[in-house]
């Protein structure tokens, strides 16, 4: 897959918020890595659009974002939903968990990303 050219600034700030994870980031990041999750291959703060995405799955255009409070207060809910509009007109699918969903309930956060690339990739997991 052709790779679009990353700004500088977007890559270095990647790479930073690789070594910066949240708690909830690195609780999913160990269990999606390494092809972990049903065999799908995840990375993690990937530049995508002119954007930071927290996790990316590429072969099935699929992103997860994991958002602490700060998302919910209006302005930053408002810039959410833009970027999530921007990056499905590029056909990238963009699903959120709060930080308290993955800490508490991470099979379920699991079982629903499982079941989002069944949806968006019907033949995913048939051999």
């Amino acid at each position: 897959m052709p790779h679009d050219r990353v700004p500088q600034r977007l890559r270095s700030n990647a790479k930073r918020m690789r070594k910066e994870m949240t708690e909830a980031e690195r609780r999913l990041w160990n269990q999606i890595r390494a092809h972990r999750l049903m065999g799908l291959g995840f990375r993690r703060q990937v530049p995508i659009g002119g954007y930071i995405a927290d996790f990316a799955c590429p072969q099935h255009k699929l992103i997860i974002e994991v958002d602490g409070t700060q998302h919910a207060h209006p302005g930053a809910a408002f810039h959410d939903r833009q970027r999530t509009s921007k990056l499905g007109e590029t056909g990238w699918t963009v699903v959120r968990f709060w930080n308290h969903e993955v800490m508490k309930e991470l099979n379920d956060v699991c079982e629903h990303i499982v079941g989002l690339v069944r949806e968006v990739s019907p033949h995913a997991f048939q051999e």
